[in-house]
């Protein structure tokens, strides 16, 4: 028993080394590592520079360099800022559209892909082609068109209105996704499922989106981002304060306090931390799920 474990625990200690089997140096996985600590850099160090703002005065922010930490750390910017930048409503607009529409739009593209990828009918390709169409518009193309509709339909400067724009222009990217990852579950497994008298609707909730976690955790920190940080429809439709959402509020905190500082990196960094947690909170599933759709359907 020591004898056959001996070589799995050598094999395991060269793994965690830097060097093959032959003693010279793994120069692929010490550049994969380098990469990694220089892609973490990249990400963090504006975070950390923005932290650090957001706790100095301005004369300290004048006279210190940005990486440094504060001599005297003012947590009352974050105070200043929620309450100059109406933190509370904003976040609480934005919260509330993306944890409605997120789920639903998710719901809706995984009913449409399910659909064209996993029953049979006539068009189903030319339905996949139109969509993927779709989603290739740019926003700003159709602003126009879109306030003269909500206009119409009286959901101008409605927090409610913006749910539909957002539906519409985030589901055709996502079908195109789970359609990929659908058309790769394994037709028998369906079958058997018919076999045991399971129905159309039972199989797509109890079967194939259980199947698509991977590919729908992915979409969902895509999707609520992309929702979060939404600009061009928001600052078209929303017109009162009262309804602003966080980039909205954002732009016009760094309009009319672009020199104080401290407060402007306090808001924005709050503003961020929603989409940190919901990264965190998903972030196994991403790199497996954002591959999802990348096979042959």
């Amino acid at each position: 028993m020591t004898t056959s474990s001996a070589p799995v625990r050598m094999k395991a200690r060269r793994e965690r080394t830097f060097t093959t089997p032959a003693g010279t140096p793994d120069y692929i996985k010490i550049g994969l590592w380098l990469s990694l600590v220089v892609t973490a850099a990249l990400w963090a160090v504006p975070f950390y520079i923005m932290f650090v703002t957001s706790l100095k005065s301005k004369a300290e922010i004048a006279n210190s360099a940005a990486w440094e930490l504060p001599q005297e750390w003012l947590w009352s910017n974050y105070a200043d800022a929620v309450e100059t930048g109406n933190l509370w409503t904003t976040g609480g607009n934005s919260l509330l559209i993306s944890v409605i529409k997120v789920p639903l739009g998710l719901l809706l593209a995984a009913a449409v892909a399910f659909a064209i990828a996993r029953i049979r009918f006539r068009g189903s390709r030319a339905l996949l082609a139109f969509i993927a169409v779709g989603s290739m518009v740019p926003i700003q193309i159709g602003l126009g068109p879109l306030f003269n509709t909500m206009l119409s339909l009286d959901l101008l400067n409605n927090r409610w209105g913006l749910l539909l724009p957002y539906l519409a222009f985030g589901i055709p990217y996502q079908v195109f996704v789970l359609y990929g990852f659908m058309r790769s579950i394994p037709d028998e497994i369906e079958e058997s499922a018919r076999v045991d008298g399971a129905s159309t609707l039972r199989i797509f909730f109890r079967l194939i989106l259980p199947l698509a976690k991977p590919a729908l955790a992915a979409l969902f920190i895509l999707d609520f981002v992309a929702t979060w940080n939404e600009y061009a429809i928001a600052t078209t439709l929303l017109q009162s304060q009262a309804n602003w959402t966080v980039p909205l509020a954002v732009q016009s905190f760094s309009t009319q306090f672009s020199t104080d500082f401290g407060p402007l990196n306090a808001f924005v960094f709050m503003s961020a931390v929603p989409v940190l947690i919901v990264y965190l909170l998903f972030q196994r599933y991403f790199v497996s799920g954002a591959l999802a759709g990348a096979v042959k359907g």
